[in-house]
């Protein structure tokens, strides 16, 4: 049965395939691409795998260095066993961009295990991590065309507020 959990390197050799499939796909259609555009060249080694994992579970701490644009970011990895399925990023805080585009929920299924309804259960699964965050209602967004995340944030219960460009913008309640 699959389930929300931190990152943990007893994933790894799954990570990595699924990290080959968001490359073959075309990575800049991924939320995971910031991860694979800096440190794809150094996962083959367990010890620098580990050190990336550390570094993504350090990033929901309030006092972990990064970049001035970035908030805190709970993430969290959909695993079933040893199989890497997918991510999810819970941010924090929104900050004008986050508010505008991004929003505190971001998600990504791996390519080959897309259309199986992992997205929809693992957005479900995390709105009480949000909510012990404080963050109630979320706001999750995804673009315009994009018919698969609008049934799947419109099934945990998101209403849609507005379409701005080409992201539409949804309040989920988190309780």
């Amino acid at each position: 049965m699959p389930e929300l959990v931190l990152p943990t390197t007893a994933v790894r050799e799954s990570f990595l395939e699924a990290m080959d499939e968001f490359v073959a796909e075309g990575v800049e259609r991924s939320q995971t691409a910031a991860w694979i555009d800096t440190h794809a060249p150094r996962w083959s080694q367990p010890d620098t795998f580990e050190t990336f994992v550390r570094a993504v579970r350090a990033d929901a701490e309030e006092d972990s260095p990064r970049p001035e644009w970035h908030v805190p970011c709970t993430t969290l990895w959909w695993i079933d066993g040893d199989s890497y399925l997918g991510r999810l990023a819970i941010r924090h805080r929104l900050n004008d961009f986050l508010l505008d585009v991004g929003g505190h929920i971001g998600y990504d299924v791996r390519p080959s295990r897309r259309r199986e309804g992992h997205a929809t259960a693992m957005l479900r699964a995390a709105l009480p991590w949000a909510r012990r965050l404080g963050i109630d209602p979320a706001l999750v967004t995804c673009d315009v065309d994009n018919h698969g995340s609008i049934r799947v944030i419109e099934a945990a219960g998101g209403e849609l507020e507005d379409v701005r460009g080409v992201k539409r913008r949804y309040w989920v309640p988190t309780a």
